[in-house]
Order: structure tokens, then sequence, then C-alpha cells
């Protein structure tokens, strides 16, 4: 009988782990947007992230959607709106086709591609206890949603399926919008506010 018991115990505490580590397989995290990022990304003290992606080509992705040139390749290919169509909005916009209770207060499609769309949906890490945390190597950034970058990061837009695709040289296009973080910072030197929501 104890025999039998133990055995319904291992099994009960086994189909539990088994079910835990599935639903963090399948687990999915919510945007807070680019000014949600802006909150602790703001300052030269923490190398002005917010600012250098501003200044860049990815915050005016949805932007160019309404050129006149991409109103020309649009109606090439069929596309009455290129702002609306989904074949250009994957590409254009951060967490297109996201169900919006997972998106913040603070998310804007007009915010083109934003910081989530490289570095992962990020109100699960960007409370700053999971952020020093993870700088700490308590935890994997992944687990909280946090992306590592890498070529293929890139190419998901970057490639032949896009009409204005030019050959993607990926060293060089990560130099031109490199956004470091300063050594020594602690990344909540803006901030002291953990709500996501928070007015910038």
């Amino acid at each position: 009988m104890n025999k039998v018991k133990l055995f319904l115990l291992v099994a009960l505490g086994m189909s539990f782990l088994s079910g835990e580590m599935l639903a963090q397989k399948a687990k999915t995290f919510d945007y807070v947007g680019a000014l949600g990022c802006k909150k602790c990304h703001k300052s030269a003290k923490s190398g002005a992230q917010y600012k250098v992606w501003s200044e860049k080509k990815h915050s005016k992705a949805y932007a160019t959607l309404a050129s006149e040139e991409s109103m020309k390749i649009a109606k090439a290919k069929g596309i009455a709106d290129p702002q609306k169509a989904k074949e250009c909005l994957k590409c254009h916009v951060t967490a297109y086709d996201v169900a919006a209770e997972r998106l913040g207060t603070k998310y804007s499609i007009e915010d083109g591609v934003g910081c989530e769309s490289c570095h992962g949906a990020g109100k699960a890490y960007s409370k700053k206890k999971v952020k020093k945390a993870i700088v700490a190597g308590e935890i994997k950034g992944e687990s909280v949603g946090l992306l590592t970058i890498t070529e293929k990061t890139c190419t998901t837009c970057h490639n032949e399926e896009s009409p204005t695709f030019k050959a993607f040289d990926y060293e060089k296009a990560k130099a031109e919008i490199a956004h470091p973080k300063p050594e020594g910072d602690s990344d909540d030197d803006d901030s002291d506010d953990d709500d996501d929501d928070a007015t910038p």
C-alpha cells in the first residue's frame, strides 16, 4: 500500500512539474510600449537609449507607410492602405497582431518598430527587482520575456520578402542602431517607479 501511495505521489509531482514547464514554455508576455521603456532609458547617464531609438528609422517605420513611395509600392502590390495591411504592419510596428489586452496604456502603433520588437515584450522585465536579478545572473532574461538579439531577430523583417530589401549586413546595421547601456549603470537610474504605466 505504501508503494502505491509513493508511486501516486511521485506521478502527481511529475505531472505538476511537467505542467509548470509547459506553462513556462507557452508563457506570453505583455507590452509596455516605447514610452514605457523610456522611463528607465532616457538620461545620458543610462545611455539615452530612448533618444537614440527616436532618432532612427525604426521609430518612424509606421509613419513611413504613409509616404508617397510606400503608397506607390502598396498600389503595385494591390494593397489599398499600407498602414492597415498585415503584409506591411508585421514589420513596421511592434506587437502586430497581438491582442489589445496585452498592450499597455503607453503602447502606440505610431511608435513603429519600438524597443520591444527586438528586446521582447517588456512588462515582466521592466520592474527594477527583475532587471537587477537578470544583471546579477539570478534569473534568465528569457524567463521574463527579455530576448537575446541575434541576426535572426533582424532578418525576420530585413529579408527578400520586403519590397525595398537591399543586401542586409547585420554587423553594420547593429552598429548603426547601437544604444549600449553604460558600464556600471544599474538600469534603474531614471525611475523610482516600478509601474509600467507611470507617466514618463
